[in-house]
């Protein structure tokens, strides 16, 4: 079955992995077909695996290579729910790049968002389905300016996840076809 892969936090704040490393290490596990998109830590691949397991397996060969990171690994139809449920489609076409979709390991907690509510102000817009959280930066908001995170700290959101934006979850859906 064609999976993705994405690890946390890769190539940020000196966490460096060459996408051709992350090629070779998933190849080195017996995966076939193995293709990364872009480098911010995204890798495609064949494998029989069910995703935890797969999960388990990247994890431990990363950190055997001294990257400790956790990677969250989805099929295609989890990669079509997700854009499916994306309620945000507006702001995916107007502005895509500052929509993110924020992939968890375990369903979403539904009462964090009430939690965000408690300590963040600003004018993001967020919802969580199953294992995602979606946020809609607005488009004129640069993200990196956001006290968005900080809250998400506070309001204790789950530590294992990573983020993608609306363009590399599309490019995943593209790459992940047969």
């Amino acid at each position: 079955m064609r999976r993705a892969a994405l690890l946390r936090g890769v190539n940020l704040g000196g966490r460096k992995l060459l996408m051709s490393d992350l090629k070779a290490i998933a190849e080195g596990l017996g995966f076939t077909r193995v293709e990364t998109l872009l480098a911010s830590g995204n890798v495609l691949f064949d494998a029989a695996q069910p995703g935890p397991e797969l999960e388990t397996m990247l994890e431990a060969a990363l950190e055997r290579h001294g990257l400790k990171t956790d990677v969250m690994v989805r099929d295609l139809a989890e990669i079509r729910a997700v854009i499916a449920a994306n309620p945000f489609a507006d702001a995916a076409l107007d502005h895509p790049s500052h929509v993110l979709v924020t992939f968890h390991r375990d369903p979403f907690p539904p009462d964090r968002i009430a939690r965000l509510a408690e300590v963040h102000d600003g004018a993001e817009r967020l919802h969580a389905a199953e294992r995602e959280l979606y946020t809609d930066f607005l488009g004129q908001q640069q993200m990196r300016d956001s006290k968005l995170l900080q809250s998400m700290n506070k309001a204790k959101f789950p530590k294992v996840a990573t983020a993608r934006n609306w363009n590399t979850v599309a490019k995943l859906a593209v790459l992940l076809e047969p």
